[in-house]
């Protein structure tokens, strides 16, 4: 079943804040936790797992971090909701899917139905659809130039 986590909200911030902030250079975990207020126990486990959907690269060295492994346009919210529920759902699969009759014919497919709408529409919003309403909402960047390279 589809819930809105912290985790599931850290990890949104974390990726739009690399997709907004990272046009210059990979984004350190540590300006991320600054920026967002997202407690660093949470945000690196995140990443990790981010980083091995293939949603972002991880970058070694001293002026290491994030970046985004494809364009802003072609990661949506769905794929990072997945990655974060998936790692969750492994604790507590099927523990909110009633066995009565009435649930198991009735209130189970209904709740299916709501899970998958929901899902349908996260995937339909994508990072260049947030970053934009962050641009327009007046959110403050740390890239020293913010070009937009939109083909």
């Amino acid at each position: 079943m589809f819930r809105l986590t912290k985790k599931m909200i850290y990890a949104l911030e974390a990726v739009v804040d690399v997709a907004y902030n990272g046009r210059t250079g990979p984004v350190q975990s540590r300006d991320i936790t600054r920026r967002q207020e997202i407690p660093q126990r949470y945000l690196e486990q995140v990443m990790q797992q981010l980083v091995r959907a293939g949603i972002l690269k991880g970058v070694r060295g001293p002026k290491g971090g994030y970046n985004l492994a494809r364009e802003r346009r072609r990661v949506s919210v769905g794929e990072i909701v997945k990655v974060v529920n998936d790692m969750d759902s492994k604790k507590d699969k099927d523990e909110t899917l009633s066995t009565s009759p009435l649930g198991m014919k009735v209130i189970n497919p209904l709740i299916e139905n709501l899970n998958h709408s929901i899902v349908e529409k996260l995937n339909d919003i994508t990072l260049q659809d947030l970053c934009q309403q962050a641009m327009s909402e007046g959110v403050e960047t740390d890239s020293a130039n913010s070009f937009t390279f939109t083909i």
